[in-house]
């Protein structure tokens, strides 16, 4: 692999060195190749990676130094003393206790239930023990609050064991108690509803929902997650028989306040503990101590850090006597030894996890397995599109075509990174990828037949093997089945009568396919579409055992590579790796003429370009751009690679619109007056850890700075990306 080493001393504009290493190489080996190409001595470098200083005798798999990263180099003249170096001396940490003040407020009285809210934007009944005066008052950047200035200490107990919570007056309403009867729904309604967001089907918790159709036996609609109130559209609630009118906080000296029934019964959510069902008088490991399984004493049970099971602190060995005053708190189980502790200058000392991998043997074995791309891995991951998401990727053609998997993997076509399916089988699969692994294969561009995966021993660590027993329809090859339009079935398979109407697969050729067909690409990875399973079968292979096969048939609107008026776009090459070939054209290839021929062609400059045709934005993308005049020069530097095509100017609008903090592209975007772009929640975290400037410039925007959404920004990435919100 290859990585960067960025000198802190250089001039802006000066290149960065490109090394290549493996993965066991030492440190003091990457030192002398920084002295033989920078002629910095080595006992004037000090490196750095992520904020650690490297040490010698060390690898860079030790500090998990990927493809690409960049190594700090900072250059000195004398070592300093390290009796005297107290960079790394911790402040004391200053203790304040606040005294409670207690207050009142206009809306709520002490012992009142009410509902409120949690982080991810279900309701919750408790009950208002205590109204006191917030001592951190901080104004919302962008919810107005009624009281901003009290404290609802709230008594949550309908999860089964009683949990203490303070609450702002945003997220606390009061108890809704009035069911709606069918006939009085409607659309554009927004109701209480029940929700499992993971297991639809199940039931969930209390979510806001807003009403678009009603339907029989169910409504359909949006559904708000988050304290941000991010919709989750096209909602199917089937329990229609537990649809609650929520209530707005009215004063308590007003006539339209309602007196709330004392013989509602509480709404039903999920056992936080399925075991015992949440209930408090019976003994449960689970959810209980993990010594005595006793539930009493909420108080004095300590969750571990690690496990995160409980432990009474009188039935630890030794008992304690109180809860300990340290952040985080380790059971005995999972604390570390102290003899396991590495002392300054000592060797690192590998983990369970890392002492069975072949790094652990570097130092006895000559074999040298860190050096390939096969070891890299993924260096970043689509935020662009959910993990699930069925269909095309925003702003990924079909020609695009990649040099390595993991690209592909990174751009949210294909994420396994050696799988050939990617799926569920309790849903549906995703994507798959066509590399000639299998000799039933069959492909005539527009329709092919895939064999599903197993029936192979693999043992070993072997990567491919001969067929030595029968397939059988579960895991991925289920999940490639659920996507054909007929019933399911794993006995002799099924054919859909209309095969459009089935579940889009993504499908991607690898150049290894070219043994079996004309339609794979000369080198790397090529994204081909959308296909649909038209019928899916079982048959005795040439193997001579039962293989799953599948027919697919081609469904979508671009024009295939092989196909008039089809492109097949010029490779695209992980990050710094042409710069790297640019280095070692001269002096490496050269020798290495004739060993592998992916890399004998890559280095070659291709005669003749494919010519890019100029990306022409859409009319309704050009109004939002074009509304959103506070970010005009970056929008404009976007629009300079117009030239270069869709794909060039999808990756600049990512790379210009990225979050300093979060590292992604800005969810919820906020435009400071310094002119920058900032997600709402990462503005919110800075704000509650009491830093009132802007990330990128430390521009002082003030305690009580409302920064609202900048919606024509939003609306413009929205356009260019539909599921990106709902990835984040």
């Amino acid at each position: 692999m290859y990585i960067k080493i960025r000198n802190l001393a250089a001039k802006p504009g000066d290149p960065e060195l490109i090394l290549t290493l493996s993965k066991t190489s030492k440190i003091q080996e990457m030192r002398k190749m920084i002295e033989k190409e920078l002629n910095i001595g080595v006992e004037r470098q000090r490196l750095f990676y992520k904020g650690k200083l490297l040490i010698d005798d060390h690898a860079l798999f030790d500090y998990d130094v990927q493809l690409n990263d960049v190594i700090q180099l900072m250059v000195r003249d004398i070592l300093p003393d390290s009796k005297t170096t107290t960079d790394n001396q911790e402040k004391p940490k200053i203790k304040t206790i606040l005294e409670e003040v207690a207050s009142d407020s206009e809306y709520y009285t002490t012992g009142e239930r009410v509902e409120m809210q949690d982080i991810n934007g279900a309701w919750f009944e408790a009950t208002i023990e205590k109204i006191v005066k917030n001592p951190n008052t901080v104004d919302d950047i962008n919810i107005p609050s009624k009281e901003p200035d009290l404290l609802f200490k709230c008594l949550q107990d309908n999860i089964g064991y009683p949990v203490r919570i303070d609450c702002t007056f945003d997220i606390v309403r009061p108890r809704a108690y009035y069911i709606y009867p069918r006939k009085e729904l409607s659309p554009g309604m927004t109701v209480l509803v029940n929700y499992n967001v993971d297991e639809p089907k199940e039931r969930g918790y209390w979510y806001d929902f807003k009403i678009s159709v009603v339907m029989q036996r169910s409504i359909k609609g949006t559904l708000f997650l988050g304290r941000d109130r991010a919709p989750l559209k096209d909602i199917s609630i089937k329990l229609i028989d537990e649809i609650y009118r929520i209530q707005k906080p009215v004063l308590n000296t007003s006539n339209e306040k309602d007196e709330v029934p004392q013989d509602i019964p509480t709404k039903k959510i999920p056992f936080n503990c399925t075991k015992c069902k949440d209930d408090i008088n019976r003994k449960c490991k689970e959810c209980g101590c993990r010594i005595c399984h006793g539930k009493n004493n909420v108080e004095l049970i300590l969750l571990c850090d690690e496990c995160n099971n409980g432990f009474h602190i009188g039935c630890l060995n030794p008992p304690l006597t109180e809860i300990p005053e340290e952040d985080e708190w380790y059971c005995p189980q999972c604390k570390i030894d102290c003899n396991e502790i590495v002392n300054a200058g000592d060797k690192l000392k590998k983990s369970n996890k890392k002492a069975k991998m072949p790094s652990a043997n570097a130092s006895t074995s000559k074999r040298d397995w860190g050096k390939g791309m096969a070891c890299v891995g993924r260096t970043k991951e689509c935020t662009i599109a959910k993990k699930d998401h069925l269909g095309p990727v925003p702003g990924v053609e079909v020609g695009t075509c990649w040099l390595y998997r993991q690209q592909v993997s990174e751009a949210g076509i294909h994420r396994p990174l050696v799988a050939g399916i990617h799926g569920s089988e309790k849903h549906f699969a995703y994507s798959i990828v066509l590399s000639g692994g299998y000799e039933d294969d069959l492909d005539n561009g527009d329709e092919f037949y895939y064999t599903g995966s197993g029936g192979r021993d693999l043992s070993g660590n072997k990567r491919v093997n001969e067929q030595s027993c029968d397939q059988k329809l579960t895991r991925m090859n289920k999940a490639l089945a659920m996507n054909c339009n007929a019933k399911f079935n794993d006995k002799i398979g099924a054919e859909a009568k209309d095969w459009r109407a089935g579940k889009p697969i993504r499908v991607v050729r690898n150049y290894k396919g070219a043994k079996h067909s004309k339609y794979a690409p000369k080198e790397g990875n090529r994204y081909d579409g959308i296909y649909k399973v038209v019928k899916y079968y079982p048959e005795k292979g040439l193997s001579g055992f039962i293989v799953w096969r599948y027919y697919l048939k081609r469904d979508d609107d671009t024009p295939a590579p092989w196909h008039k008026g089809g492109k097949e776009y010029e490779m695209i090459y992980p990050p710094g790796y042409k710069e790297l070939q640019e280095k070692n054209k001269s002096k490496e290839q050269e020798k290495k003429k004739g060993t592998k021929r992916i890399l004998a062609e890559m280095t070659n400059t291709p005669s003749k370009k494919a010519k890019v045709e100029a990306y022409v934005l859409p009319e309704e993308l050009k109004k939002f751009i074009k509304s959103d005049s506070v970010n005009e020069k970056y929008w404009q530097q976007c629009k300079d690679s117009l030239k270069d095509g869709k794909i060039k100017f999808y990756e600049k609008v990512q790379d210009i619109f990225i979050c300093i903090c979060c590292q992604e592209v800005v969810h919820l975007p906020i435009t400071t007056e310094c002119v920058h772009n900032i997600c709402r929640n990462c503005l919110k975290r800075s704000f509650a850890s009491e830093i009132y400037t802007c990330p990128y410039c430390r521009a002082e925007l003030g305690k009580a700075y409302n920064g609202k959404v900048n919606e024509n920004l939003r609306s413009a990435l929205v356009f260019m990306f539909p599921n990106y919100e709902q990835s984040r």
